[in-house]
């Protein structure tokens, strides 16, 4: 039986499943939308939010870490020292996530029932910063600290040999905090996942105040007042930051393939794969004939997709799911808005596009060094 639940869950690790069952279950749980919202409502996901859901969230993380224990691969991972922060993480990305999400579905209830929220409450009391404030710090100081030591004194620190350029690490990883920009340095040249993506993530950020103007949600915690913020937010932490830092660190093993979280780090496991680019896919595949030489008919496809997704996905959200942001935006504003949410759901569909078809560019230009 424990041998079955494992090999479903080496199955159901497998980036080809879990990133589309992630990918929905964060539509359904962060609704950006009424009719999302009203569906959630309707299969009682609201519920997660309460404290049985938040009871029920952690009992089924710590049931299933408990269970991953008695299999020597999956504590062989889990419980190397590099990697006990990040499950750290998920504990408690698990718990404050609950934990706001608790508190805005009952400011929501408050407010429609013409209640102020919790914090409007809570104002009220006048706190002082000494010795109020001073002391909770002072014993979060030093609890920190008892926790810094007691781990320094039960793992060893991750120290490995000198650096020998002869002799590599298999897998070769970067600091945790960059395993979301290696993940996508296999999806995209370096120019675009070190470079060009980067940039574009600090120019939104810098757009945000531009971009959102709600003052609804200002101080107090809220989701109907925030829903399409909170769930643009989730998809951007959850799916493209916890998501590819979790796979870096836990599904990558040698060679940089895939392994299920009970599965031999084999070194000797090679995956064959045929990447082929969408020219070739459909030149050689579709049309059964020679890929053109001219570097333009070549990728007049990849440019036409291109185009396409940039042009005329902003128009049709639009005119249904972002009817109201556009109203609400204009159509400067909502412009950058959907340029740089279609920058970011880029990555998903590409990394989509390589598991599902083997795509590895959408327009490929070796020659000049262009590759999408």
């Amino acid at each position: 039986m424990a041998e079955s639940i494992k090999h479903f869950i080496n199955f159901a690790a497998n980036p080809k499943v879990l990133f589309p069952c992630l990918l929905i279950l964060t539509l359904f749980m962060f609704p950006g939308n009424d009719k999302l919202l009203a569906i959630n409502k309707r299969l009682g996901l609201y519920k997660l939010w309460t404290k049985k859901g938040g009871i029920f969230l952690f009992s089924f993380m710590l049931l299933f870490f408990i269970f991953g224990l008695t299999d020597p691969n999956f504590r062989l991972i889990v419980t190397k020292p590099d990697n006990v922060p990040i499950v750290a993480l998920l504990f408690l990305v698990n718990f404050f996530l609950w934990l706001s999400m608790k508190q805005a579905w009952e400011n929501d209830a408050r407010i429609a029932k013409g209640q102020p929220p919790q914090e409007a409450e809570d104002a009220k009391e006048k706190i002082l910063v000494w010795p109020d404030l001073v002391y909770i710090e002072f014993i979060a100081l030093i609890l920190c600290s008892a926790l810094l030591l007691a781990w320094a004194c039960a793992l060893p620190a991750p120290l490995e040999e000198p650096a020998n350029p002869s002799v590599s690490p298999n897998p070769s990883k970067a600091p945790w905090y960059f395993l979301g920009l290696q993940e996508m340095l296999v999806y995209f040249d370096p120019w675009l996942a070190g470079v060009v993506f980067p940039t574009i993530i600090m120019l939104g950020f810098m757009c945000i105040p531009f971009l959102d103007n709600n003052k609804k949600g200002c101080g107090y915690y809220t989701f109907n007042e925030r829903k399409m913020a909170i769930s643009i937010f989730m998809f951007l932490w959850l799916v493209l930051w916890i998501f590819l830092m979790t796979t870096g660190t836990f599904l990558r093993g040698p060679n940089w393939n895939f392994f299920g979280p009970f599965e031999y780090w084999d070194i000797h496991k090679l995956e064959a794969l045929t990447n082929i680019n969408l020219s070739e896919y459909i030149y050689m595949i579709l049309l059964k004939q020679p890929v053109p030489e001219n570097i333009l008919l070549r990728e007049i496809w990849g440019f036409l997709a291109l185009g396409l997704y940039f042009g005329l996905t902003p128009i049709l959200l639009a005119l249904t799911f972002l009817k109201n942001v556009f109203k609400q935006l204009g159509v400067l504003r909502y412009s950058i808005f959907t340029f740089l949410l279609l920058c970011a759901l880029s990555l998903p569909i590409k990394m989509f596009l390589r598991w599902a078809f083997n795509i590895k560019y959408i327009v490929a230009i070796p020659e000049f060094f262009f590759n999408i």
